[in-house]
């Protein structure tokens, strides 16, 4: 199963990367948008399903990870999209590249703080659900933002994305509602089972 989610999870990291959502369809929004959360909310959390982790930590190194790795994902994706990033990575590979790097890194740290550890207790439990709900929060903000915005923040002219013909301003609001659809809904999903398991797990009796 494990060995399964991480094939898995670099397939789509690898049809991202090398298909045409940062080849031939660049200078579109929503494709970048579609390679963002194919990165961040498809193939990250499935490589860290696939990646072993040992034991969980105590208490206080639990809330102590998750919670940072949920700031660290906030400022890459928040950063990322300022308008002069944003251009940056449109325009050269190399900071495409560094850009994705980024946002697999972040995804990563993220999950892997996150997702349950043998001996997981409920504080484990508590803390990557929080962590997870709060960056189901910043996304709904994001995409809610660039859906919403009266005015283009990416550029002005017309651009394609599977063929279809997008003005800047529509180009935008597909990217934001991408980001709706896929990013904050995985992350509210991934919160809400950990809140669930954290409900389920019996409290360890204290001597």
């Amino acid at each position: 199963m494990r060995r399964a989610c991480l094939i898995l999870g670099i397939l789509v990291l690898a049809l991202v990367w090398l298909g045409p959502l940062l080849d031939g369809w660049r200078d579109s929004f929503s494709a970048h948008m579609l390679a963002h959360m194919g990165v961040v909310a498809i193939a990250a959390p499935l490589m860290a399903i696939g990646i072993p982790l040992g034991p969980t930590p105590d208490a206080s190194r639990a809330f102590t990870l998750a919670l940072p790795a949920s700031l660290v994902e906030l400022i890459v994706v928040w950063t990322w999209h300022a308008p002069a990033l944003r251009a940056l990575a449109q325009s050269t590979l190399f900071a495409t590249a560094v850009e994705q790097a980024t946002f697999l890194a972040a995804g990563l740290f993220l999950w892997l703080a996150c997702l349950p550890r043998r001996g997981s207790d409920t504080t484990g439990n508590a803390a990557g659900a929080f962590a997870l709900l709060l960056t189901s929060i910043h996304m709904t903000l994001l995409g809610a933002l660039l859906a919403l915005t009266p005015r283009p923040l990416y550029g002005t002219g017309e651009t394609s994305c599977f063929g279809v013909a997008l003005s800047a301003q529509q180009d935008q609001e597909l990217g934001g509602v991408i980001m709706l659809l896929v990013g904050a809904a995985v992350y509210l999903a991934g919160g809400m089972t950990l809140f669930a398991r954290m409900l389920a797990t019996p409290r360890r009796k204290t001597v």
